[in-house]
């Protein structure tokens, strides 16, 4: 018979001891256990007949107690201490219990709940109301940016009425002086352009019709024609939509200079009334809301980074770009270093498209020539000083995704809501990869007390 020495001088915890080894026992065992300390000799003895073990007690000493114990079989358990028992035959889950059991498992907890009807209800808003959120979109961009200055004054003793007032009242004095300078050249270079554009692609069909002359092997002429006809309609069809485009836009103009009002009032109550919007949107949540908090949380801080390192990025990268161009000489320098820093609001893919316009503006303009090399090498160093240096520099803590997750994000958020789902793809993914991670597991549940 197997023996099992508990006394104290050989087991300092002995319960615990016996613990462990009858999570180890088989039903029907029989052991030994030798008891030294008087307690051990109480204590143990009727934890074993709680737990419905046989047990056989026999005094060999004053100082020591030898306990016969039979570890109990589960009900239904034939008395064959030799064989285990046998597992119940395998039975394959229905779909019914695989989604079952995911359910137990993503939404056993209240808080899960909560968040997913919050996110269910933001999204059916979004998709419905969207065209009608922009003023609340463009407001709420603004008042991430400008949170920052206002937050500062106040901590240099302003109240947060002042605090807002100064910083929106200069915001709004830059942004118009900056307009009113560039818009007139920028609308000057595009008249421009869109004279020239057809000289450039005449240009550009002659070059492309030399090659197969040059490369009889590689390029036929059926297949250099087929290109020539889809780059031809395709400039009709933009220049069609670029025409009607502007018509609508005359069109909507009252509403443009509705906005143009509308949308600093909503900034300046954002941010002046601050903790009590915070506080009336509270009022609306349920009370299980922990997890919510923690996802705002993190995000919120993520959100202002972005906004804040988005914008800094633009006008860095439309600076850098536009002084080689205009140092060089090239045509439309300001139309392209705009075009070329709004393209960092789609990543990557922004930055190829961008590259297209270049070229061709350059090439039309000096041919292959070492202008044009010097040209095209000056741009790619500010491409790659810009995703290598700036962008790690800026969104260190507010980028954490693969490129591949980024495209995907670009692609998705940008078909489902246009110009603000390309703006804000980066922090809808981060905040699809912060619900994932926050969101609770059954295993990560706390367990009720036995």
């Amino acid at each position: 018979m197997e023996q099992l020495d508990l006394t104290p001088w050989r087991c300092p915890e002995p319960l615990i001891r016996l613990k462990l080894w009858l999570r180890q026992a088989r039903p029907g065992q029989s052991v030994c256990i030798q008891l030294g300390d008087a307690g051990s000799r109480q204590d143990i003895p009727a934890y074993l007949r709680r737990q419905g073990h046989q047990v056989q007690t026999r005094e060999e000493s004053a100082a020591r107690l030898s306990l016969l114990l039979v570890v109990a079989r589960p009900p239904g358990t034939p008395p064959s201490p030799c064989h285990p028992p046998r597992e119940p035959p395998f039975k394959e889950a229905s779909m019914l219990d695989v989604l079952k059991r995911w359910y137990q498992t993503r939404f056993s907890d209240p808080d899960a709940v909560t968040l997913f009807l919050l996110l269910v209800f933001c999204f059916a808003v979004l998709w419905l109301f969207g065209d009608l959120l922009a003023p609340l979109l463009v407001a709420l961009v603004m008042a991430y940016l400008l949170e920052w200055p206002v937050s500062r004054l106040q901590r240099g003793g302003l109240s947060r009425t002042v605090a807002t007032s100064l910083v929106l009242l200069l915001f709004i004095t830059v942004t118009t002086l900056m307009l009113l300078g560039l818009i007139p050249t920028l609308v000057s270079q595009g008249v421009n352009l869109a004279k020239e554009a057809p000289a450039m692609l005449a240009h550009a069909q002659d070059y492309v019709r030399t090659l197969p002359e040059k490369y009889p092997e590689i390029i036929d002429v059926s297949l250099v024609e087929t290109i020539i006809d889809n780059i031809r309609q395709r400039i009709l069809t933009g220049g069609e939509q670029l025409v009607s485009a502007s018509l609508s836009s005359l069109i909507n103009v009252v509403a443009i200079l509705i906005y143009a009002i509308l949308v600093p009032l909503m900034v300046f109550f954002m941010l002046k009334d601050k903790q009590v919007l915070m506080g009336g949107l509270r009022r609306f949540l349920p009370r299980n809301r922990t997890l919510v908090n923690r996802v705002w949380v993190e995000m919120n801080d993520q959100i202002i980074n972005y906004i804040r390192g988005k914008v800094i990025e633009i006008v860095i990268v439309g600076i850098a770009t536009y002084v080689p161009f205009a140092l060089m000489g090239l045509r439309y320098s300001a139309l392209l270093a705009v075009a070329v820093g709004f393209s960092v609001l789609i990543p990557y893919i922004g930055a190829a498209a961008v590259t297209v316009p270049v070229a061709m503006v350059a090439l039309f303009q000096w041919g292959l020539t070492p202008d044009f090399a010097w040209l095209m090498v000056a741009y790619f160093v500010i491409q790659a000083l810009d995703g290598n240096l700036l962008v790690p520099l800026l969104f260190s803590e507010a980028v954490n995704l693969h490129p591949v997750a980024i495209i995907i994000a670009v692609l998705v958020f940008g078909g489902l809501w246009g110009f603000w789902g390309v703006f804000f793809a980066i922090p809808l993914a981060t905040l699809v990869k912060a619900v994932l991670n926050a969101w609770p597991k059954r295993e990560d549940l706390p367990r009720p007390a036995p």
